[in-house]
């Protein structure tokens, strides 16, 4: 387990500064995974609470060491970060004074070749978070439409050959399931042309990363998240959302900067009508970015920012 606590999270002290801990508040790490961010949350804490969070039953487990030294000030919970209201409710707090998202794949999970997140090694296409329940990567793959698939893998992969790759797809199903990651790393690579292939990035990165994010329903997930988040900060109380990919880092940009927005009456209204005032205040206009040190020493915060604001 020493591993454990050589493990750096990503943006580690721009997060513990953004959310400006008191050591009587009661934060929420909505994203526990290697237990790296709410570890220093709760070092912080004296008579304060901390509510981990997770989807990954694996992740609370090992917390139970990770976090053995705080426990008496740490709660943790099986559930997606997107259910902040039942979490709070069913902990009798009407609210937190700081909220933490990391929105990347934990490490655990990558590093597990038989959860079938990676297209290094061959394993059973499941790709689930929460391996309790829910749609599987081979359910996707097998069952959905060429028109959904072609769909994800453009929208959510950002992949320009998703027409050839969900054609690809749906041929080879026919014949007989695909049941493998390696099975679908084969079918992508056949379906890309020869110059895609002498791209630096492995060429399935993209499909994986989509076929991931529908298995999770990572992008509805994240609106949901923000827009519970928001109501049920404190006031003073700071939100962070650290995100790897535009899509999601899009989402969180426009949640926020609705939630940042007062008066939406026409500007030629003489007075305001509409009544809506800003909820929250942007702690930075711009994304916190990794420093090139960081990003030198964990090639997995390059493409990471960080937002954060704050409750009036």
């Amino acid at each position: 387990m020493s591993e454990t606590f050589t493990h750096r999270p990503v943006l580690l002290n721009e997060c513990i500064q953004a959310l400006n801990i008191r050591p009587e508040g009661v934060y929420l790490d909505g994203t526990l995974g290697r237990a790296g961010h709410s570890r220093e949350i709760a070092r912080r804490l004296t008579t304060g609470r901390l509510i981990c969070v997770d989807r990954d039953q694996a992740a609370l487990e090992a917390a139970e060491e990770r976090l053995a030294q705080w426990r008496d000030r740490v709660t943790l919970v099986h559930s997606n970060f997107d259910q902040i209201d039942r979490i709070l409710n069913e902990l009798s707090l009407s609210g937190a004074d700081g909220m933490l998202f990391d929105l990347g794949v934990s490490s655990p999970q990558l590093d597990d070749s038989t959860r079938g997140f990676s297209y290094m090694a061959d394993a059973p296409l499941d790709m689930r978070m929460d391996q309790s329940g829910g749609m599987t990567a081979a359910e996707v793959v097998n069952q959905w439409p060429q028109e959904e698939l072609r769909r994800i893998l453009y929208q959510y992969g950002e992949e320009r050959y998703a027409p050839q790759i969900a054609a690809a797809i749906v041929r080879r199903r026919q014949d007989r399931p695909i049941q493998t990651t390696m099975e679908l790393v084969q079918i992508v690579r056949e379906a890309m042309p020869a110059r895609a292939l002498k791209e630096k990035q492995h060429p399935a990165k993209r499909s994986f990363q989509a076929i991931r994010i529908a298995v999770n329903d990572e992008l509805a997930s994240v609106d949901r998240m923000l827009q519970a988040a928001v109501p049920r900060l404190n006031p003073g109380g700071r939100l962070a959302v650290i995100t790897f990919h535009s899509l999601e880092d899009r989402i969180v940009k426009t949640g926020m900067a609705e939630f940042a927005r007062g008066c939406t009456c026409p500007p030629d209204f003489p007075v305001c009508v509409c009544g809506k005032k800003p909820q929250i205040r942007l702690v930075s206009r711009k994304p916190i970015l990794p420093s090139e040190e960081e990003v030198r020493d964990n090639p997995r915060a390059r493409s990471a920012k960080l937002r954060a604001a704050e409750k009036l």
